[in-house]
Protein backbone atom coordinates (compact mmCIF):
# COMPACT_ATOMS: atom_id res chain seq x y z
CA UNK A 1 0.00 0.00 0.00
CA UNK A 2 1.56 3.24 -1.15
CA UNK A 3 0.83 6.93 -0.96
CA UNK A 4 -0.29 8.27 -4.35
CA UNK A 5 0.65 11.86 -4.96
CA UNK A 6 -1.04 12.82 -8.20
CA UNK A 7 -3.66 15.57 -7.85
CA UNK A 8 -7.11 14.25 -8.56
CA UNK A 9 -10.65 15.45 -8.13
CA UNK A 10 -12.78 14.56 -5.15
CA UNK A 11 -15.16 12.56 -7.28
CA UNK A 12 -12.34 10.42 -8.59
CA UNK A 13 -11.13 9.71 -5.08
CA UNK A 14 -14.55 8.61 -3.95
CA UNK A 15 -14.47 5.88 -6.57
CA UNK A 16 -11.25 4.37 -5.29
CA UNK A 17 -11.34 0.75 -4.19
CA UNK A 18 -8.90 -1.83 -2.94
CA UNK A 19 -5.90 -1.19 -0.66
CA UNK A 20 -5.72 1.88 1.59
CA UNK A 21 -4.28 4.86 -0.24
CA UNK A 22 -3.51 8.49 0.50
CA UNK A 23 -3.66 11.32 -2.01
CA UNK A 24 -4.48 15.03 -2.15
CA UNK A 25 -8.04 16.06 -3.09
CA UNK A 26 -7.74 19.61 -4.38
CA UNK A 27 -6.42 21.43 -1.32
CA UNK A 28 -7.16 18.50 1.00
CA UNK A 29 -5.24 15.27 1.69
CA UNK A 30 -7.33 12.15 1.40
CA UNK A 31 -6.87 8.72 3.01
CA UNK A 32 -8.93 5.59 2.47
CA UNK A 33 -8.95 3.43 5.63
CA UNK A 34 -11.10 0.55 6.83
CA UNK A 35 -13.10 3.03 8.95
CA UNK A 36 -13.92 5.24 5.98
CA UNK A 37 -12.63 7.88 3.60
CA UNK A 38 -10.81 10.57 5.57
CA UNK A 39 -10.34 14.16 4.43
CA UNK A 40 -7.60 16.02 6.27
CA UNK A 41 -6.18 19.51 6.09
CA UNK A 42 -2.91 21.18 5.15
CA UNK A 43 -0.81 23.79 6.94
CA UNK A 44 2.34 24.79 5.10
CA UNK A 45 4.18 21.66 4.05
CA UNK A 46 2.35 19.30 6.43
CA UNK A 47 -0.93 17.44 6.04
CA UNK A 48 -2.86 16.53 9.15
CA UNK A 49 -5.72 14.21 10.06
CA UNK A 50 -7.12 14.89 13.51
CA UNK A 51 -9.59 13.10 15.75
CA UNK A 52 -9.43 9.71 14.00
CA UNK A 53 -11.21 7.05 16.05
CA UNK A 54 -9.06 3.97 16.60
CA UNK A 55 -11.65 2.18 18.77
CA UNK A 56 -15.35 2.40 19.54
CA UNK A 57 -16.38 5.00 22.16
CA UNK A 58 -15.80 3.41 25.62
CA UNK A 59 -19.13 4.60 27.01
CA UNK A 60 -22.23 2.98 28.49
CA UNK A 61 -21.79 -0.81 28.46
CA UNK A 62 -18.25 -0.36 27.02
CA UNK A 63 -17.04 1.68 30.02
CA UNK A 64 -14.23 -0.25 31.77
CA UNK A 65 -14.04 -2.83 29.03
CA UNK A 66 -11.26 -3.54 26.53
CA UNK A 67 -11.40 -1.22 23.49
CA UNK A 68 -13.62 -2.53 20.71
CA UNK A 69 -12.77 -2.35 17.00
CA UNK A 70 -14.58 0.33 15.04
CA UNK A 71 -16.85 -0.93 12.24
CA UNK A 72 -15.77 -0.82 8.62
CA UNK A 73 -17.25 1.98 6.57
CA UNK A 74 -17.12 3.56 3.13
CA UNK A 75 -18.41 6.96 4.28
CA UNK A 76 -16.36 10.12 3.84
CA UNK A 77 -15.42 11.94 7.05
CA UNK A 78 -13.58 15.15 7.69
CA UNK A 79 -10.60 15.05 10.03
CA UNK A 80 -9.90 18.74 10.60
CA UNK A 81 -10.46 18.98 14.36
CA UNK A 82 -9.05 17.22 17.39
CA UNK A 83 -11.32 14.81 19.23
CA UNK A 84 -12.13 15.40 22.87
CA UNK A 85 -9.39 14.82 25.48
CA UNK A 86 -9.99 11.83 27.73
CA UNK A 87 -11.95 12.53 30.90
CA UNK A 88 -10.04 14.49 33.57
CA UNK A 89 -10.85 17.24 36.04
CA UNK A 90 -8.44 19.81 34.61
CA UNK A 91 -10.01 20.06 31.14
CA UNK A 92 -13.63 21.10 30.65
CA UNK A 93 -13.62 19.79 27.09
CA UNK A 94 -12.70 16.28 28.25
CA UNK A 95 -15.14 13.44 27.52
CA UNK A 96 -15.44 9.68 27.88
CA UNK A 97 -15.70 9.33 24.11
CA UNK A 98 -12.02 10.06 23.49
CA UNK A 99 -10.25 7.13 21.85
CA UNK A 100 -8.83 9.09 18.96
CA UNK A 101 -5.45 9.77 17.43
CA UNK A 102 -3.92 12.40 15.17
CA UNK A 103 -1.71 11.88 12.11
CA UNK A 104 0.79 14.40 10.68
CA UNK A 105 2.64 13.75 7.42
CA UNK A 106 4.70 15.74 4.90
CA UNK A 107 2.37 16.92 2.16
CA UNK A 108 3.27 15.83 -1.34
CA UNK A 109 5.96 13.33 -0.28
CA UNK A 110 5.67 9.72 -1.36
CA UNK A 111 6.03 6.85 1.11
CA UNK A 112 6.52 4.51 2.74
CA UNK A 113 7.81 6.80 5.49
CA UNK A 114 9.06 6.01 9.01
CA UNK A 115 6.43 6.40 11.72
CA UNK A 116 6.78 7.99 15.17
CA UNK A 117 3.98 7.33 17.68
CA UNK A 118 3.86 9.63 20.73
CA UNK A 119 2.37 8.51 24.06
CA UNK A 120 1.75 11.57 26.24
CA UNK A 121 2.50 11.80 29.95
CA UNK A 122 0.48 13.24 32.81
CA UNK A 123 0.89 10.73 35.68
CA UNK A 124 -1.84 8.56 34.07
CA UNK A 125 -4.52 11.01 35.23
CA UNK A 126 -4.07 14.01 32.92
CA UNK A 127 -2.73 15.21 29.61
CA UNK A 128 -3.83 14.87 26.02
CA UNK A 129 -2.35 14.22 22.60
CA UNK A 130 -4.19 17.38 21.49
CA UNK A 131 -1.86 19.66 23.46
CA UNK A 132 -0.40 22.34 21.12
CA UNK A 133 3.01 21.39 22.51
CA UNK A 134 2.67 18.01 20.76
CA UNK A 135 1.90 19.30 17.28
CA UNK A 136 3.73 16.87 15.01
CA UNK A 137 4.32 19.26 12.12
CA UNK A 138 8.01 20.02 12.74
CA UNK A 139 8.89 16.35 12.98
CA UNK A 140 6.77 15.48 9.95
CA UNK A 141 8.59 18.08 7.85
CA UNK A 142 11.69 15.89 8.13
CA UNK A 143 10.00 13.09 6.18
CA UNK A 144 8.18 11.24 8.95
CA UNK A 145 4.64 10.24 9.82
CA UNK A 146 3.84 11.39 13.39
CA UNK A 147 0.94 9.90 15.35
CA UNK A 148 -0.22 11.24 18.73
CA UNK A 149 -2.60 9.12 20.83
CA UNK A 150 -5.29 9.75 23.44
CA UNK A 151 -5.96 6.95 25.95
CA UNK A 152 -8.21 6.57 29.00
CA UNK A 153 -7.00 8.26 32.17
CA UNK A 154 -7.62 8.27 35.91
CA UNK A 155 -10.35 6.02 37.24
CA UNK A 156 -11.69 5.28 33.76
CA UNK A 157 -8.27 4.15 32.58
CA UNK A 158 -6.84 2.35 35.59
CA UNK A 159 -9.55 1.38 38.12
CA UNK A 160 -9.36 -2.20 39.36
CA UNK A 161 -12.53 -3.72 40.78
CA UNK A 162 -13.87 -7.32 40.95
CA UNK A 163 -16.92 -6.37 38.87
CA UNK A 164 -14.55 -5.21 36.12
CA UNK A 165 -12.27 -8.24 36.10
CA UNK A 166 -13.07 -9.38 32.56
CA UNK A 167 -10.30 -8.68 30.07
CA UNK A 168 -7.71 -7.79 32.73
CA UNK A 169 -8.94 -5.36 35.34
CA UNK A 170 -7.16 -2.06 35.84
CA UNK A 171 -5.14 -1.52 32.67
CA UNK A 172 -7.69 -0.08 30.23
CA UNK A 173 -5.39 2.81 29.31
CA UNK A 174 -2.69 0.35 28.30
CA UNK A 175 -5.23 -1.70 26.34
CA UNK A 176 -6.11 1.51 24.49
CA UNK A 177 -2.47 2.05 23.57
CA UNK A 178 -2.21 -1.48 22.18
CA UNK A 179 -5.41 -0.90 20.19
CA UNK A 180 -3.97 2.35 18.80
CA UNK A 181 -0.80 0.53 17.74
CA UNK A 182 -2.90 -2.11 15.99
CA UNK A 183 -4.75 0.68 14.18
CA UNK A 184 -1.42 2.17 13.11
CA UNK A 185 -0.21 -1.22 11.90
CA UNK A 186 -3.38 -1.78 9.86
CA UNK A 187 -3.95 1.75 8.54
CA UNK A 188 -0.78 3.83 8.49
CA UNK A 189 0.03 2.86 4.91
CA UNK A 190 -3.07 4.86 3.95
CA UNK A 191 -1.17 7.96 5.07
CA UNK A 192 2.13 7.00 3.43
CA UNK A 193 3.64 5.35 6.50
CA UNK A 194 5.65 2.15 6.84
CA UNK A 195 4.01 -0.22 9.38
CA UNK A 196 7.31 -2.08 9.63
CA UNK A 197 9.23 1.00 10.83
CA UNK A 198 7.39 2.33 13.89
CA UNK A 199 9.10 4.12 16.80
CA UNK A 200 7.31 4.79 20.08
CA UNK A 201 8.37 7.81 22.13
CA UNK A 202 7.09 9.47 25.27
CA UNK A 203 7.99 11.10 28.58
CA UNK A 204 7.06 10.26 32.17
CA UNK A 205 3.87 8.20 32.21
CA UNK A 206 4.22 7.90 28.44
CA UNK A 207 7.69 6.38 28.83
CA UNK A 208 6.41 4.06 31.56
CA UNK A 209 3.68 2.89 29.19
CA UNK A 210 6.19 2.24 26.40
CA UNK A 211 8.49 0.27 28.72
CA UNK A 212 5.51 -1.89 29.70
CA UNK A 213 4.65 -2.34 26.02
CA UNK A 214 8.22 -3.52 25.44
CA UNK A 215 7.46 -6.25 27.98
CA UNK A 216 4.01 -7.02 26.57
CA UNK A 217 3.64 -9.95 24.17
CA UNK A 218 0.51 -8.44 22.57
CA UNK A 219 2.46 -5.37 21.45
CA UNK A 220 5.72 -7.06 20.47
CA UNK A 221 5.17 -7.02 16.71
CA UNK A 222 3.60 -3.56 16.58
CA UNK A 223 6.70 -1.35 16.93
CA UNK A 224 10.38 -1.68 16.10
CA UNK A 225 12.14 1.05 18.15
CA UNK A 226 11.52 2.97 21.37
CA UNK A 227 12.55 6.25 23.00
CA UNK A 228 12.03 6.43 26.77
CA UNK A 229 12.24 9.96 28.17
CA UNK A 230 12.35 10.55 31.94
CA UNK A 231 11.32 7.01 32.87
CA UNK A 232 10.99 6.20 36.61
CA UNK A 233 12.37 2.77 35.88
CA UNK A 234 12.38 1.27 39.37
CA UNK A 235 8.75 2.15 40.11
CA UNK A 236 6.90 -0.66 41.87
CA UNK A 237 3.56 -1.54 40.33
CA UNK A 238 0.70 -2.65 42.53
CA UNK A 239 -0.46 -6.25 42.34
CA UNK A 240 -3.95 -6.95 41.06
CA UNK A 241 -5.04 -7.84 44.59
CA UNK A 242 -3.73 -4.55 46.00
CA UNK A 243 -5.31 -2.55 43.20
CA UNK A 244 -8.69 -4.25 43.55
CA UNK A 245 -8.70 -3.62 47.31
CA UNK A 246 -8.12 0.08 46.59
CA UNK A 247 -10.76 -0.04 43.86
CA UNK A 248 -13.36 -1.46 46.24
CA UNK A 249 -12.68 1.38 48.67
CA UNK A 250 -12.94 3.93 45.87
CA UNK A 251 -16.26 2.63 44.56
CA UNK A 252 -17.64 2.35 48.10
CA UNK A 253 -17.38 6.13 48.40
CA UNK A 254 -19.79 6.46 45.46
CA UNK A 255 -22.64 4.29 46.67
CA UNK A 256 -23.60 1.05 48.41
CA UNK A 257 -21.13 -1.84 48.32
CA UNK A 258 -21.67 -3.99 45.24
CA UNK A 259 -22.79 -1.14 43.02
CA UNK A 260 -21.76 -1.65 39.41
CA UNK A 261 -19.45 1.33 38.79
CA UNK A 262 -20.45 1.37 35.11
CA UNK A 263 -23.60 3.22 36.12
CA UNK A 264 -21.87 6.04 38.01
CA UNK A 265 -22.29 9.53 36.59
CA UNK A 266 -19.06 11.10 35.33
CA UNK A 267 -19.40 14.14 37.62
CA UNK A 268 -19.52 11.93 40.72
CA UNK A 269 -16.67 9.84 39.40
CA UNK A 270 -14.45 12.88 38.84
CA UNK A 271 -15.29 14.32 42.25
CA UNK A 272 -14.29 11.08 43.96
CA UNK A 273 -11.18 10.87 41.81
CA UNK A 274 -10.07 14.36 42.88
CA UNK A 275 -10.44 13.43 46.56
CA UNK A 276 -8.43 10.24 46.14
CA UNK A 277 -5.65 11.98 44.22
CA UNK A 278 -5.30 14.60 46.97
CA UNK A 279 -4.38 11.80 49.38
CA UNK A 280 -2.64 9.49 46.90
CA UNK A 281 -1.25 11.26 43.77
CA UNK A 282 -0.40 7.91 42.21
CA UNK A 283 -3.71 6.23 43.01
CA UNK A 284 -4.42 5.41 39.36
CA UNK A 285 -1.66 3.73 37.38
CA UNK A 286 -0.86 0.43 35.63
CA UNK A 287 -1.06 -2.72 37.75
CA UNK A 288 0.36 -6.21 37.43
CA UNK A 289 -2.72 -7.91 36.05
CA UNK A 290 -1.13 -11.18 34.95
CA UNK A 291 -2.14 -10.49 31.34
CA UNK A 292 -0.83 -7.35 29.71
CA UNK A 293 1.47 -6.60 32.64
CA UNK A 294 3.20 -9.51 34.37
CA UNK A 295 6.12 -7.83 36.20
CA UNK A 296 7.75 -4.57 37.22
CA UNK A 297 9.79 -2.81 34.55
CA UNK A 298 13.20 -3.24 36.22
CA UNK A 299 12.52 -6.91 36.95
CA UNK A 300 11.43 -7.55 33.39
CA UNK A 301 14.52 -5.89 31.93
CA UNK A 302 16.76 -7.72 34.41
CA UNK A 303 15.29 -11.01 33.20
CA UNK A 304 15.75 -9.98 29.56
CA UNK A 305 12.02 -10.23 28.85
CA UNK A 306 11.76 -6.93 26.99
CA UNK A 307 11.56 -6.64 23.22
CA UNK A 308 15.20 -6.41 22.09
CA UNK A 309 14.78 -3.43 19.82
CA UNK A 310 16.93 -0.31 19.35
CA UNK A 311 16.42 1.98 22.34
CA UNK A 312 17.10 5.60 23.29
CA UNK A 313 16.70 6.21 27.01
CA UNK A 314 17.47 9.15 29.25
CA UNK A 315 16.36 11.68 31.82
CA UNK A 316 16.57 15.39 32.50
CA UNK A 317 19.06 16.85 34.94
CA UNK A 318 16.38 18.54 37.07
CA UNK A 319 13.20 16.49 37.01
CA UNK A 320 11.52 18.16 39.99
CA UNK A 321 11.55 20.95 42.54
CA UNK A 322 10.63 21.06 46.24
CA UNK A 323 9.09 23.88 48.25
CA UNK A 324 8.00 22.42 51.60
CA UNK A 325 10.36 21.39 54.38
CA UNK A 326 8.70 17.96 54.87
CA UNK A 327 9.23 17.15 51.18
CA UNK A 328 12.86 18.24 51.40
CA UNK A 329 13.48 16.18 54.52
CA UNK A 330 11.82 13.10 53.02
CA UNK A 331 13.84 13.33 49.80
CA UNK A 332 17.13 13.72 51.65
CA UNK A 333 16.36 10.84 54.00
CA UNK A 334 15.53 8.57 51.04
CA UNK A 335 19.11 8.87 49.78
CA UNK A 336 20.41 6.75 52.64
CA UNK A 337 23.43 9.05 52.95
CA UNK A 338 24.61 11.19 55.85
CA UNK A 339 24.75 15.01 55.48
CA UNK A 340 28.54 14.73 55.16
CA UNK A 341 28.28 12.14 52.40
CA UNK A 342 25.69 14.23 50.54
CA UNK A 343 27.99 17.25 50.75
CA UNK A 344 30.74 15.22 49.13
CA UNK A 345 28.46 13.78 46.42
CA UNK A 346 26.78 17.12 45.64
CA UNK A 347 29.42 19.76 46.43
CA UNK A 348 27.82 22.51 44.33
CA UNK A 349 24.40 22.40 45.98
CA UNK A 350 24.16 24.48 49.13
CA UNK A 351 20.40 24.99 49.56
CA UNK A 352 18.56 21.98 51.06
CA UNK A 353 15.73 22.35 48.55
CA UNK A 354 18.14 22.19 45.59
CA UNK A 355 19.93 19.22 47.14
CA UNK A 356 16.65 17.39 47.76
CA UNK A 357 15.49 17.98 44.19
CA UNK A 358 18.73 16.59 42.76
CA UNK A 359 18.66 13.57 45.07
CA UNK A 360 15.08 12.87 43.98
CA UNK A 361 15.99 13.24 40.29
CA UNK A 362 18.92 10.85 40.67
CA UNK A 363 16.98 8.30 42.71
CA UNK A 364 13.75 8.21 40.71
CA UNK A 365 15.05 8.91 37.19
CA UNK A 366 18.82 9.06 36.53
CA UNK A 367 19.93 5.89 38.32
CA UNK A 368 17.00 3.73 37.12
CA UNK A 369 17.57 4.98 33.56
CA UNK A 370 21.22 3.96 33.79
CA UNK A 371 20.18 0.55 35.10
CA UNK A 372 17.75 -0.10 32.24
CA UNK A 373 20.27 1.13 29.67
CA UNK A 374 22.86 -1.31 31.03
CA UNK A 375 20.39 -4.20 31.08
CA UNK A 376 19.09 -3.55 27.58
CA UNK A 377 22.57 -3.08 26.11
CA UNK A 378 23.57 -6.41 27.67
CA UNK A 379 21.01 -8.15 25.45
CA UNK A 380 22.92 -6.92 22.40
CA UNK A 381 20.25 -4.45 21.32
CA UNK A 382 21.50 -1.01 20.16
CA UNK A 383 21.12 1.30 23.17
CA UNK A 384 21.77 5.04 23.49
CA UNK A 385 21.58 6.89 26.80
CA UNK A 386 21.34 10.66 27.30
CA UNK A 387 21.05 13.30 30.00
CA UNK A 388 19.20 16.49 29.06
CA UNK A 389 20.62 19.40 31.10
CA UNK A 390 19.92 22.27 28.74
CA UNK A 391 17.87 25.20 30.07
CA UNK A 392 16.41 27.78 27.65
CA UNK A 393 18.36 31.02 27.94
CA UNK A 394 15.35 33.06 29.09
CA UNK A 395 14.69 30.69 32.00
CA UNK A 396 18.17 30.28 33.46
CA UNK A 397 17.63 32.84 36.22
CA UNK A 398 14.68 30.77 37.49
CA UNK A 399 14.82 27.31 35.87
CA UNK A 400 12.31 25.56 38.20
CA UNK A 401 11.69 21.83 37.71
CA UNK A 402 12.67 20.50 34.31
CA UNK A 403 10.43 17.42 33.94
CA UNK A 404 9.26 17.39 30.31
CA UNK A 405 11.49 20.31 29.30
CA UNK A 406 12.97 18.31 26.43
CA UNK A 407 9.56 17.99 24.75
CA UNK A 408 9.60 21.55 23.40
CA UNK A 409 12.98 20.87 21.81
CA UNK A 410 11.81 17.64 20.19
CA UNK A 411 8.50 18.95 18.83
CA UNK A 412 9.84 22.44 18.08
CA UNK A 413 6.78 24.19 19.52
CA UNK A 414 6.99 27.86 20.49
CA UNK A 415 4.59 30.40 21.95
CA UNK A 416 2.03 27.85 23.17
CA UNK A 417 1.21 26.81 26.76
CA UNK A 418 4.16 24.92 28.17
CA UNK A 419 6.52 26.20 25.48
CA UNK A 420 7.97 29.71 25.52
CA UNK A 421 9.79 31.54 22.76
CA UNK A 422 13.25 30.13 22.11
CA UNK A 423 16.40 32.14 21.51
CA UNK A 424 18.67 31.57 18.52
CA UNK A 425 20.93 29.34 20.62
CA UNK A 426 17.91 27.46 21.97
CA UNK A 427 16.75 26.76 18.42
CA UNK A 428 20.18 25.48 17.44
CA UNK A 429 20.10 23.00 20.32
CA UNK A 430 16.49 22.05 19.52
CA UNK A 431 17.42 21.39 15.90
CA UNK A 432 20.20 19.02 16.95
CA UNK A 433 18.11 17.18 19.54
CA UNK A 434 15.27 16.80 17.07
CA UNK A 435 17.72 15.51 14.45
CA UNK A 436 18.90 12.77 16.82
CA UNK A 437 15.30 11.64 17.40
CA UNK A 438 14.50 11.76 13.68
CA UNK A 439 17.63 9.83 12.68
CA UNK A 440 16.87 7.17 15.27
CA UNK A 441 13.29 6.82 14.05
CA UNK A 442 14.50 6.39 10.49
CA UNK A 443 17.35 3.94 11.03
CA UNK A 444 17.74 2.91 14.69
CA UNK A 445 20.90 5.03 15.00
CA UNK A 446 20.63 8.66 16.19
CA UNK A 447 23.89 9.73 14.60
CA UNK A 448 24.08 11.78 11.42
CA UNK A 449 26.03 14.44 9.53
CA UNK A 450 26.85 17.65 11.41
CA UNK A 451 25.88 16.15 14.78
CA UNK A 452 28.24 15.43 17.70
CA UNK A 453 28.74 11.68 17.78
CA UNK A 454 26.53 9.80 20.21
CA UNK A 455 28.32 6.76 21.60
CA UNK A 456 26.33 3.61 22.28
CA UNK A 457 25.63 2.88 25.95
CA UNK A 458 27.29 -0.53 26.01
CA UNK A 459 30.32 1.01 27.76
CA UNK A 460 28.15 3.05 30.14
CA UNK A 461 28.58 6.14 27.96
CA UNK A 462 25.95 8.83 27.54
CA UNK A 463 25.23 11.93 25.50
CA UNK A 464 25.23 15.05 27.68
CA UNK A 465 23.03 17.84 26.32
CA UNK A 466 24.14 20.83 28.40
CA UNK A 467 24.10 24.61 28.18
CA UNK A 468 27.68 24.75 26.95
CA UNK A 469 28.01 21.59 24.84
CA UNK A 470 26.51 18.44 23.38
CA UNK A 471 28.99 15.59 23.67
CA UNK A 472 29.35 11.90 24.48
CA UNK A 473 31.40 10.90 27.48
CA UNK A 474 31.56 8.94 30.70
CA UNK A 475 28.88 9.79 33.23
CA UNK A 476 30.31 12.54 35.47
CA UNK A 477 27.86 11.59 38.22
CA UNK A 478 28.66 7.88 38.30
CA UNK A 479 29.77 7.93 41.96
CA UNK A 480 26.49 9.25 43.34
CA UNK A 481 24.45 6.98 41.07
CA UNK A 482 26.52 4.00 42.26
CA UNK A 483 25.61 4.86 45.85
CA UNK A 484 21.92 5.07 45.02
CA UNK A 485 22.14 1.74 43.20
CA UNK A 486 23.69 0.16 46.31
CA UNK A 487 20.90 1.61 48.45
CA UNK A 488 18.25 0.12 46.18
CA UNK A 489 19.65 -3.37 46.82
CA UNK A 490 19.20 -3.13 50.59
Amino acid sequence: MRSLLALVTASACLCLAGPAVAQPVGQFPFALTREGQMLGGVEGEVAFFKGLAYAAPPVGPLRWRPPQVTPESSEMRTAYEYGAPCLQSSLRSAREDCLTLNVFRPFGVDGPLPVMVFIHGGAFVGGTANDPLFDGARLAQAGLIVVTVNYRLGALGWLSHPVLSEGGSGNYGLMDQVAALRWVHDNIAAFGGDPGNVTLFGSGAGATSIALLMLCSEARELFQKAILQSLPGRVRLRSRQEAEASGLQFVATLGPDGTDPRGIATARLLAAERKLLEKSPHGFAPVIDGGLVTEDIAAGFAAGHENRIPLVIGANDDETGFDSEPEVAEALASSGATPEQLLKLYPDLARPSDLAAQVYTDKVFSEPVRLLARLHAATGAPTYRYRFAYVPEARRANPEGGHGRELQFIFGAEGVPGAGILSRRDREVASRVRAYWINFAKSGDPNGPDLPHWDAADRDRLLLIANDRIASGDDPFAERLDRLADESKK
